[in-house]
């Protein structure tokens, strides 16, 4: 019996001993939630957000109201633009007059066509470099004829040229009268005349009655004599083509 009582007491004391050990535990969380609720931890402050200056103002200046002066609708006589008139067309190019009349070639000292300014006209011998009515001849070729007129080069074939209507007849003699003999040819001398015009093929013409010798050089150009079916005929090329 007293062993059971000696029993008993040893677990009343660990119950006791426990009990104590609870209720100090239950004391101090007490102690913490009242030092917790009275003395909170100070809180950190967030960061704000970054500071960006507002951009600054221009000054109001008068040339600001430049638009609304110019688009008065009361005075549009205050407009400062002008209306100018546009300028006048300039006046399109005169036609061209008619092509001479083409009756053949010849090549005694230089090629020259056989041409009449219209049909009314005499025929008469023309050489690249001459001028026949309105026209300069620049060049002559068994295919075409090259003109120039109005700063502009004129090609056309032999064909389109020839006078369909055969060459102009004289004028008849006056009955009893005597026709008078034409004036005899003048004499052609020849002389060492040099490079004629320049035509826009890029090489010169013969003058006339040149009689400066073939590969002779001149002005930087080199006399240069060619065949055709006609005879010989020459011209000036720049020297070193």
């Amino acid at each position: 019996m007293k062993r059971k009582i000696v029993i008993l007491n040893i677990v009343l004391l660990a119950v006791a001993i426990f009990a104590g050990f609870q209720l100090r535990n239950e004391w101090r969380a007490a102690k913490n939630r009242e030092a917790v609720t009275l003395h909170p931890a100070p809180v950190k402050p967030a960061a704000g957000p970054p500071y960006y200056p507002l951009p600054g103002t221009e000054p109001v200046l008068a040339a600001g109201y430049n638009a609304i002066a110019q688009k008065d609708l009361f005075d549009p006589s205050r407009n400062p633009n002008v209306p100018v008139d546009a300028p006048a067309p300039p006046p399109p190019p005169p036609p061209m007059p008619a092509l001479p009349h083409y009756y053949g070639q010849l090549n005694l000292d230089g090629i020259a066509a056989i041409l009449s300014e219209n049909a009314k006209s005499p025929q008469r011998s023309v050489k690249p470099g001459e001028t026949i009515g309105q026209f300069k001849l620049v060049d002559v070729s068994i295919q075409e004829l090259v003109f120039v007129w109005n700063g502009g080069l004129v090609r056309r074939r032999l064909d389109q040229l020839v006078d369909r209507d055969g060459p102009s007849s004289p004028a008849p003699a006056v009955s009893g009268s005597t026709p008078a003999p034409p004036p005899p040819p003048a004499p052609v001398i020849k002389t060492p005349t040099g490079p004629g015009e320049m035509t826009p093929l890029g090489f010169k013409v013969c003058n006339p009655n040149d009689s400066t010798p073939d590969g002779a050089v001149a002005d930087g150009f080199r006399k240069v004599s060619y065949a055709t079916p006609f005879g010989n005929a020459c011209r000036w090329d720049p020297v070193g083509k």
